[in-house]
């Protein structure tokens, strides 16, 4: 079994303990960041630094974690662990605090890293559902940020899954597509790449952000508009995203058949994907 990095020491899962009165169990009072391993380096390690360094903004104690420290945490923990190809994640919360909502003014975060065996490749196309039960809060700070608590999408998916789907699409309260439950959503049409704008409620992935900035040289044009469900039914394909398992097709969404006529257009964006990734 894997050992876990808790504030800087390397231990036994079973040695790890966070306190009952830490803010990130009690209150989701935290941030996490879940990044692929390959070839023994975090793949896009600065961006998902960048990330965690925004959502510790909006949360307010970003000056209280010690971000290089973790940084060389990162590759001292992979390296005692000989990680190769894994799912590390980076969990830091605002740490122990008084009884209610009001943060301590001087915050002593807690920080946690894990690793775990990388899934294999999705190569079946997956099966979409749209949820009716729970909407993403576009106007929320906690959309654009990986903050802990994750239950609108902990319902969401149990409630595709109850419908026999992998995964769900999340609305947000207008009505427009936002997200799946662990990717950003994107559509290919007349050689179009789109994908809602994070104003949308959509999250801005790490996975995301180098798509976009490849398109181009798969032959797409990088467009963020706003998705409407009735968009998935003009797609020629539809496709999730995220830093695992990099870019994965959809092939009906309600019941409904999608389209799958830009093959082609995908296989240039996966190989431009899988030589970032090769080339370290």
């Amino acid at each position: 079994m894997m050992r876990v990095w808790q504030d800087g020491r390397i231990v036994m899962p079973e040695e790890a303990h966070v306190s009952i009165a830490d803010r990130g169990f009690l209150l989701g009072d935290g941030l996490f960041e879940t990044m692929a391993v390959h070839n023994a380096q975090v793949f896009d390690l600065d961006a998902h630094l960048e990330r965690l360094a925004s959502g510790l903004g909006v949360l307010g104690f970003v000056q209280s974690v010690d971000l290089p420290k973790l940084h060389s945490g990162i590759a001292r923990f992979i390296a005692a662990e000989e990680a190769s190809c894994a799912v590390l994640r980076v969990t830091v919360t605002r740490g122990a605090g008084p009884r209610g909502l009001a943060p301590p003014e001087a915050p002593r975060p807690t920080s946690f890293m894990t690793l775990s065996p990388m899934p294999p490749a999705c190569e079946t196309p997956l099966s979409l559902h749209i949820v009716t039960g729970t909407r993403r809060n576009e106007h929320s700070a906690l959309s654009r940020i990986k903050a802990l608590p994750y239950l609108d999408n902990v319902l969401a998916l149990s409630e595709a899954r109850a419908q026999g789907a992998d995964d769900a699409l999340l609305l947000n309260t207008r009505g427009t597509i936002a997200c799946a439950t662990v990717a950003n959503v994107f559509v290919i049409r007349e050689g179009r790449l789109e994908t809602p704008p994070v104003r949308d409620g959509a999250l801005p992935g790490t996975m995301r952000a180098l798509v976009l900035s490849l398109s181009k040289q798969a032959g797409l044009t990088p467009v963020e508009n706003s998705l409407h469900v009735k968009d998935l039914a003009e797609a020629d394909e539809v496709l999730l995203t995220n830093s695992i398992s990099r870019v994965m097709e959809a092939k009906d969404c309600n019941g409904l058949p999608l389209g799958r006529r830009a093959r082609a257009a995908i296989d240039r964006l996966r190989g431009l994907i899988a030589s970032r990734f090769d080339a370290g």
